[in-house]
């Protein structure tokens, strides 16, 4: 199919490839049992086909979506063979994805209008958050950008010394406090010294508890006021990590903080150790939010701009 060109870098698209393995071969077991002894597709390989979609975390709207479309296709069409099922799927989710204008790219890339560009990193601990910063410094950094680094998630001693192993790997330069200070203070920092120092690329760290939402509300939106006391417009992007392994989980994280800040952005992480990556698909659709990068893998490169023609050629890859 003409619409997967080849993109990537034969070994990028074979470490995605592989990323997605393991959501590939449960997609397509349940697939097969559904269409199991049918040619054709009719009201009762929709049914199916609506379990599998569901059950692969795509989410529950988004399955609908997707069922509706196809539903107009097999009555436009009259006839429908339940071996084309495959390759229409894969147009339908691309056309999805598109709607939210999620994975135009296929290389890391900031807008030359905006110098320094201020990423605002959100999400809760343990999906990776830290690990995706040190691994977005990488990629910038080797593509010429000048980076810094904001400690920003005060909350955690934690946060802070993982920040500064990354900075260090990277050999990028950090902007700290002691823990417990005031993020927005640590913000103010990172911006100012960013500023004076030419950068190009700005990455804040945040805190990432929920447990009391209207906290969060107010510290994300304080550390946004004082970042535009140094640059007017800033963050320029608000960066949502989620881990999407976690599967339905990862729908109530994006709820979450899409409640409690403007987000922008999202990075879909740890999708090679789980059957889950129809997460992608849902969150992106359900939210309205461009999925920008993924985590298909342990790998310093293996966060990768998630560009939705090679996803969707991964996924539905026979």
């Amino acid at each position: 199919m003409s619409l997967f060109k080849n993109i990537f870098s034969k070994e990028k698209k074979e470490t995605l490839d592989k990323g997605l393995e393991k959501s590939k071969s449960s997609f397509f077991g349940k697939l097969g049992k559904a269409v199991a002894g049918k040619s054709k597709v009719d009201d009762e390989v929709l049914d199916n086909l609506e379990e599998v979609l569901v059950t692969s975390d795509v989410g529950v709207n988004t399955t609908l979506k997707i069922i509706e479309r196809i539903e107009e296709r097999v009555s436009r069409d009259k006839y429908m063979g339940t071996d084309e099922l495959n390759g229409i799927l894969r147009e339908e989710i691309a056309a999805l994805l598109s709607e939210t204008n999620s994975g135009e790219a296929s290389e890391i890339t900031v807008p030359s209008d905006k110098k320094p560009y201020v990423i605002m990193v959100v999400g809760v601990n343990g999906v990776g958050k830290t690990t995706t910063i040190g691994k977005l410094a990488h990629q910038f950094k080797n593509k010429g950008f000048k980076v810094v680094l904001g400690a920003a998630d005060t909350f955690r001693a934690a946060a802070i010394d993982q920040l500064e192993v990354w900075a260090n790997r990277v050999d990028v330069p950090i902007i700290k406090q002691k823990m417990g200070s005031d993020p927005a203070s640590v913000a103010f920092d990172t911006l100012n010294s960013a500023v004076a120092e030419n950068a190009d690329v700005v990455l804040v760290d945040t805190a990432g508890r929920l447990h009391n939402k209207v906290n969060l509300m107010n510290e994300l939106s304080k550390v946004k006021r004082v970042m535009q006391k140094v640059v007017p417009d800033a963050p320029h992007e608000v960066l949502l990590v989620l881990d999407g392994s976690t599967g339905q989980n990862a729908f109530e994280q994006a709820k979450q903080f899409t409640k409690a800040t403007e987000v922008t952005s999202l990075a879909v992480t740890k999708l090679d150790g789980t059957a889950k990556g129809g997460v992608v698909i849902g969150i992106s659709d359900q939210f309205q939010i461009p999925v920008k990068y993924i985590g298909v893998g342990e790998g310093i490169e293996d966060l990768q701009v998630f560009n939705k023609f090679e996803f969707v050629d991964s996924f539905f890859k026979l």
